[in-house]
Formats: C-alpha cells, sequence, structure tokens
C-alpha cells in the first residue's frame, strides 16, 4: 500500500487546527465542498487559518487561497460562516488567478 497520500500528524490541518486552539488561537476551517470541471484540489480537501492569517493546508492555489485566507479572518471575526465559490464564470476568479476552467466552492467555518 502506497502511505505516501497520507498526511502526516505534522503535515494534516486538522491536527495543526487543533493545536493552534490548543495555543488559545481562534481558527477557522475552509473545505473544498464541490468542485466542477478542472480543479486543483478535490473535494474535502482543508485549509485552516488562525485570525493572524497564518494558514496550513490547501484549498485551491495561488491567489485563490489568499481571497480565502482573507474570508477567514472575517470568519473568524464575525462567526459567521460563509460559502466561497470561485470560476471562470466569476470576474472575481480571473483577478484571484482560478483561470483553468473549472469552478470550486469552499465552505469557510470557525471553529471552536
Amino acid at each position: 500500500m502506497d502511505n505516501s497520500i497520507y498526511l502526516d500528524e505534522a503535515r494534516d490541518p486538522l491536527i495543526i487546527a487543533e493545536g493552534w486552539m490548543k495555543d488559545g488561537k481562534d481558527v477557522a476551517i475552509a473545505t473544498v465542498v464541490e468542485t466542477w470541471g478542472s480543479a486543483p484540489r478535490p473535494v474535502g480537501s482543508h485549509l485552516v487559518i488562525d485570525a493572524e492569517g497564518n494558514f496550513h493546508g490547501s484549498v485551491s492555489g495561488g491567489c485563490v487561497e489568499g481571497a480565502v485566507v482573507s474570508e477567514a479572518i472575517d470568519v473568524i471575526d464575525s462567526g459567521k460562516a460563509k460559502m466561497l465559490e470561485f470560476g471562470v464564470a466569476d470576474e472575481t476568479a480571473w483577478q484571484v488567478g482560478l483561470s483553468c476552467g473549472g469552478r470550486i466552492k469552499v465552505y469557510v467555518e470557525r471553529l471552536g
């Protein structure tokens, strides 16, 4: 069995988030919940973000992740979850670099 596809504890975003929370940090998690066409990361991929903008994991790549981190900080502050969508039909997607022809939906929620 090829174990290279599995994350070890030092790289698993969920374990990182748990550690950050134990350290007293406010944390949000972003999860890819839907993809269409060409998408850089599969459904179920996670990105964890703290209130200072530190992050670990991946939901897409490039500027899309920057936009997700920014939205996650708002979610941490407000406590209100958000559903984000990036795709070529969305003018913003071109600005943040998702020009691969696909679309993704990312659910962002505060943990704790």
